[in-house]
């Protein structure tokens, strides 16, 4: 019997043709990673996939046809996660839920499932932290940008909640860690790359001689707002780390003076 691992471009789209072309061809794989990615069976066939809208959209249709309301999203969310693995948990998911399992979303009995609704809900919850804690720095020539180090994959998650917060603005919102990001501008959001980068790698810091006139110095009555507002007698600094993370400090210019 031989050994398959099917490899894709790393995308959603990617994964979700490669389960289309597992059923297709009957390939029953020991792996699916991203061309990228580590792959554990040296000497297995590998089958590369290329991504295919139609095939992937199908897939896509199935499972939420069978997946309840509030679960429609959660292999989307899951596979935001990019924990080593998680291809072949949704993958072995998707195949009980074809098969016709009842219940498979509650069957926490099953590593699988919870390990995916785990995954889910800690990428959901960073999504919401991104939201909270973004900070848009305004550059000239009215762009407004913000660099992010997500824990895992969510800008697709929250491209939606800045489009409708400042649909009337230019901002690109851009992933550190993974490098890359998304601008919106003239009513359409877009998927860019940065070869070269005006911005500090580490805290997102875009370089001073392209900050718009002022923005300095409303970062420095904000830290003031901020100083004022957090008295030292009340300071809970455990509550404020549970609340906001410090991995978040240093993207945050009120967050700088506790440094």
């Amino acid at each position: 019997m031989s050994m398959d691992i099917i490899t894709y471009d790393g995308t959603f789209e990617g994964f979700l043709t490669g389960i289309f072309e597992c059923y297709n061809r009957k390939i029953f794989p020991v792996e699916i990673v991203s061309r990228n990615g580590e792959q554990k069976h040296l000497f297995a066939q590998k089958t590369d996939i290329q991504p295919d809208s139609e095939k992937a959209d199908r897939v896509w249709k199935g499972i939420q046809q069978k997946m309840t309301g509030k679960n429609k999203e959660m292999l989307f969310y899951a596979f935001l996660s990019e924990e080593p693995g998680i291809e072949m948990k949704i993958y072995r998911f998707v195949r009980r839920l074809f098969s016709g399992y009842f219940n498979i979303e509650t069957d926490f009995g099953d590593a699988d499932v919870l390990y995916l609704t785990q995954a889910s809900q800690k990428v959901k919850k960073e999504a919401m932290r991104m939201m909270q804690f973004v900070r848009f720095q305004h550059t000239k020539g009215g762009l407004y940008f913000c660099g992010i180090e997500p824990r895992y994959d969510v800008i697709p998650l929250v491209v939606g909640h800045f489009q409708k917060r400042f649909a009337d603005q230019r901002w690109l919102l851009f992933d550190l860690k993974r490098n890359y990001g998304v601008m919106y501008d003239n009513g359409k959001p877009q998927e860019v790359t940065i070869s070269a980068k005006e911005f500090s790698q580490i805290n997102g810091r875009v370089n001073e001689n392209l900050l718009e006139e002022g923005e300095e110095f409303y970062q420095r009555l904000w830290k003031t707002y901020f100083t004022h507002i957090n008295i030292q007698e009340r300071k809970n600094l455990k509550l404020q780390r549970q609340h906001m993370p410090r991995r978040f400090w240093k993207f945050l210019p009120e967050m700088m003076i506790l440094n």
